[in-house]
């Protein structure tokens, strides 16, 4: 399966790929992307089978690139990972098209929990 991790800050997309590998997603192909821009032309070039983004980045932000891909037609899975999980923002996710929202701090078992059902 492969993923795609956006996160503008390279420890992040660190801690999230070890949690995912922690969380039993090991066997997972998992590609970074420095912010949305990027992960939108990684998107477009490689056609993952699921992208887990941060919210807040530079150059285009993962709820921009979650409102693109879905202007294209693009449905690929898509989840955020991110400092902030207010009410508004889980709402603007759900409206968007994103599978769910995992707040900072996370866990393995969070992961687990969260992705299983989607992803599984």
């Amino acid at each position: 399966m492969k993923v795609i991790v956006a996160d503008d800050s390279r420890v992040m997309r660190q801690i999230v790929i070890r949690t995912l590998r922690q969380a039993g997603y090991d066997w997972w192909e998992i590609e970074e992307a420095e912010d949305g821009a990027d992960a939108l032309a990684k998107i477009r070039a490689t056609a993952p089978d699921f992208v887990l983004s941060d919210w807040n980045m530079p150059n285009m932000t993962g709820i921009d690139l979650l409102r693109a891909l879905r202007a294209e037609g693009n449905e690929t899975p898509f989840a955020f990972v991110t400092s902030e999980g207010s009410p508004q923002m889980r709402e603007q996710a759900d409206e968007a098209g994103a599978l769910f929202l995992i707040a900072k701090p996370f866990t393995a078992d969070i992961f687990r929990e969260t992705i299983d059902p989607f992803i599984g």
